[in-house]
C-alpha cells in the first residue's frame, strides 16, 4: 500500500520542518507540507483558545481543540482526495494527540515518524530561531513523545534534516 500521509511529531525546534521541506525535495512525488504552527498562525490574536506562557508552557482549551479538530478533518479530506501529505506537529498531549489524529486520518495509510532531539540541542535551536518563547523547546521535547507509538524514529540531535529525510524515503521505499 501507498503511504499518503506522513505525521512527523516531536518538540518545538526539534527539526521536524527542516525534515518536512527535506522530504518535499527528496520523494519522488509531490508532497503537501502543512504544520500545526499554520494552524496556530490562523487563529485569531485573542480568545482563540491558545495560551504561551512566559516560561514556554502552552495551555489549549476547547476553543483551540474545537478548531483543531476542523482542520485535521480537512487535511484528512485533501488526503482522501488524492494529495500526498506531510504534517508537522507537537503531540503536547502524548498519546491523546495520536489518537485524535488516528481517528481523523482512519482509512488512510499513514507512517507515524517521531523527531526526537537532545533537549538542549533544542533548547539552543529555539533561541537561534528568536520566535519561540525561551523554555518551549525543552518543556516539549520528551512530553510531545509520551506513549506514542511510532513506525520510525530520527533523531535530529546530531544528523542533520536532509539525512533523516532520507531515511523517511527509505522506509518508505522498502
Amino acid at each position: 500500500m501507498t503511504t499518503q500521509v506522513i505525521v512527523l511529531n516531536g518538540g518545538s525546534s526539534s527539526g521536524k520542518s527542516g525534515i518536512s521541506r527535506c522530504l518535499q525535495a527528496v520523494l519522488p512525488e509531490p508532497w503537501l507540507a502543512l504544520s500545526v504552527d499554520t494552524l496556530v498562525d490562523a487563529m485569531p490574536p485573542v480568545n482563540s483558545g491558545i495560551e504561551f506562557a512566559s516560561d514556554g508552557g502552552v495551555h489549549v482549551g476547547e476553543g483551540f481543540r474545537t478548531m483543531e479538530a476542523a482542520w485535521m478533518a480537512g487535511v484528512a479530506a485533501m488526503a482522501r482526495a488524492g494529495a500526498r501529505i506531510i504534517i508537522d506537529d507537537v503531540f503536547l498531549g502524548g498519546a491523546a494527540s495520536q489518537q485524535r489524529w488516528q481517528k481523523a486520518l482512519d482509512g488512510l495509510y499513514v507512517l507515524w515518524v517521531g523527531v526526537r532531539c537532545d533537549s538542549e540541542v533544542a533548547a539552543g535551536r529555539e533561541i537561534a530561531r528568536g520566535d519561540r518563547a525561551r523554555g518551549m523547546a525543552a518543556s516539549q521535547a520528551e512530553l510531545a513523545h509520551q506513549d506514542v507509538h511510532y513506525d520510525l524514529e530520527v533523531d535530529t540531535t546530531r544528523t542533520e534534516s536532509m539525512a533523516c529525510a532520507r531515511t523517511i524515503a527509505a522506509y518508505l521505499d522498502r
